[in-house]
């Protein structure tokens, strides 16, 4: 199987959703103690942007026991994600220290999540989830105390919320949409490329959606920032959740009214237009240059992707 079969056209990472997320358990204490002391719950444990997996005969596995996450030094505070087949699957968080005590180990080892999603070490049904655990353990390790009185806050609805003993304000998760688009002109498609990209790689322009603006707005403003190009005939093409630390990439296609272009070199390391042949050399890595595309696991593949089948 390759890594276009786990994620074909239309179905990047992180959007499959096989668990129940069994929000109105959440404000029941009694019921999630239950569940979390039952034989069956399992939970991913997440520290930073890496995720903990066991290596075993059978190959990397994700999905502990609590015995197992405890023995390797989990916290115990648990974010309740919802249930599968009726077992009750949780999230946990790791500490630097306990992390860096597994280093070395051959029975476990602490893997960087993006490269665990790219790999297909962790199938593709299960990215969904392990990213609801990643966004809401990266989340309270950095709302810890209150924003508003500075007290700190304690955890509640099943990890959903963190409310403040003080002021009483209740504080919840952020999400942060992100304009994805791939802009094209005839044949030809506008890609560029970060500093942090690998050396090779190409992708789709994007940027954080402003406050008080519309998707189609944001993505107007992001083509014209980063490259000076113009555009129009703003489509929205599908949503996906990005647990870095907690985005909701909104992929579109725009039209460009302008070609000539001049790149921020404070938001992007190069721009250029490709041809629609070159694209699809660079997504079957097969570009004469040894130019290629974003991963399968990114909707900016599936934006380029479908671009690609739609103008054959």
């Amino acid at each position: 199987m390759t890594l276009n079969d786990s994620f074909p056209l239309g179905q990047p990472g992180f959007v499959s959703h096989p668990i129940d997320r069994a929000a109105h358990l959440r404000s029941n204490d009694e019921k999630l103690y239950a569940m979390e002391t039952h034989r069956d719950a399992r939970a991913y444990v997440i520290h930073r942007d890496s995720l903990l997996m066991t290596q075993g005969a059978d190959g990397p596995r994700a999905l502990l026991t609590f015995d197992e996450a405890r023995k390797f030094g989990a916290n115990p505070g648990t974010i309740f994600l919802g249930l599968r087949d009726g077992a009750a699957i949780f999230g946990m968080g790791i500490s630097a220290t306990a992390a860096e005590a597994l280093m070395g180990r051959s029975d476990v080892s602490v893997e960087n999540l993006r490269a665990v999603a790219a790999s297909g070490a962790v199938a593709a049904r299960e990215l969904s989830t392990v990213a609801m655990a990643k966004s809401l353990v990266s989340w309270h390790q950095r709302h810890g105390f209150c924003a508003n009185c500075g007290t700190r806050t304690s955890m509640t609805q099943g990890g959903w919320k963190r409310d403040c003993p003080s002021c009483k304000v209740e504080h919840f998760p952020r999400t942060d949409p992100v304009v994805i688009m791939l802009v094209t002109s005839g044949d030809k498609c506008l890609l560029g490329r970060q500093s942090q990209f690998p050396p090779s790689m190409w992708s789709c322009l994007a940027g954080f959606v402003e406050a008080a603006e519309t998707i189609e707005d944001a993505v107007r403003r992001e083509i014209l920032e980063e490259s000076n190009i113009q555009c129009t005939d703003v489509h929205y093409y599908m949503t996906q959740p990005w647990p870095y630390p907690s985005s909701l990439m909104v992929g579109c296609t725009a039209r460009a009214t302008t070609t000539d272009i001049i790149v921020d070199k404070t938001e992007l390391e190069d721009a250029r237009w490709f041809s629609r042949d070159e694209a699809i050399a660079m997504l079957k890595r097969e570009h004469p240059q040894g130019l290629t595309g974003p991963h399968p696991v990114a909707i900016a593949h599936h934006l380029l992707a479908n671009w690609i089948a739609q103008t054959t």
